[in-house]
């Protein structure tokens, strides 16, 4: 094996994750390496089971992996850290704080003055376009806006790596497009290293600079793609749809693979 990239924003060398319990041991990850240079979009796509949000989490310095490392600017990373900031699909928001409450909190938490983190906050809401929300309590708000206020917070600790567990996924379709219209626009103008995890195609596609499909259990790396489609990707275009069939069938040998262990799974109980 060859030596990982330094000049790398994030490197995942070599990383396994074994889950044991009740006597049974499950690999839920096996040998996954990859190099994800300064300000690339990357998803992680696959069908449930594949990993993908365990392979977050060990990015994210939730749950370490069992073997294996994962470095940020060379730095092993060996818990949650300022440098990845971290968007779930539950959005995660305070319901007894306003949305700005909820965008400076963590900004509270590092002690900065309230003066620079009401015009951090006063910017972050501006750029979400969330200002006329500013003392609105959660529960007033969409689901679309719960994951802008989510997403702003995150933001708001000004984390160069961006890592983000299915944030769409419980969205109907029209606010899941202009989200991913909104988080492409904040990608291009603050440049974020983004690993996303998805198990849309058609979201990865539109997405990402590269997409890395998983396996299912364990996981591993299926392929890794660079998708060199230009921005703003059109999901009608025959060359985004030719890269949908390709991915697709890949996707569906894996939920293949997933029906039959659960066959055999159930054949042995």
């Amino acid at each position: 094996m060859t030596a990982p990239d330094a000049q790398a924003h994030l490197v995942i060398d070599d990383v396994s994750k074994v889950f044991d319990g009740d006597g049974r041991k499950m690999v839920a990850l096996q040998h996954i390496s990859l190099e994800i240079p300064h300000g690339q979009f990357v998803c992680l796509l696959g069908p449930s089971g594949c990993g993908k949000s365990t392979l977050l989490n060990a990015v994210a310095g939730f749950a370490p992996p069992t073997s294996g490392r994962v470095l940020a600017d060379g730095v092993p990373v060996a818990g949650p850290g300022p440098e990845r900031g971290m968007v779930f699909q539950e959005y995660a928001l305070f319901p007894w704080m306003t949305v700005e409450q909820n965008v400076g909190f963590g900004l509270e938490i590092k002690g900065m003055p309230r003066a620079q983190i009401a015009a951090r906050v006063a910017d972050l809401l501006q750029l979400l376009s969330l200002e006329d929300f500013a003392k609105r309590y959660p529960k007033d708000l969409s689901g679309g806006m719960r994951q802008r206020v989510a997403i702003a917070r995150v933001l708001a600790l000004d984390s160069p790596i961006l890592l983000m567990d299915e944030p769409f996924g419980a969205l109907d379709a029209l606010t899941r497009r202009n989200l991913q219209d909104e988080l492409l626009r904040l990608w291009a103008e603050l440049r974020k290293t983004v690993i996303f995890v998805t198990h849309s195609i058609e979201e990865a596609i539109y997405l990402a600079d590269r997409i890395v499909v998983m396996t299912y259990r364990p996981g591993t790396i299926k392929r890794d793609i660079l998708v060199e489609l230009p921005r703003l990707r059109d999901p009608a275009a025959p060359e985004f749809n030719a890269l949908k069939r390709e991915l697709g069938l890949m996707v569906m040998e894996e939920q293949q693979r997933h029906h039959d262990a659960e066959i055999k799974a159930a054949a042995v109980d």
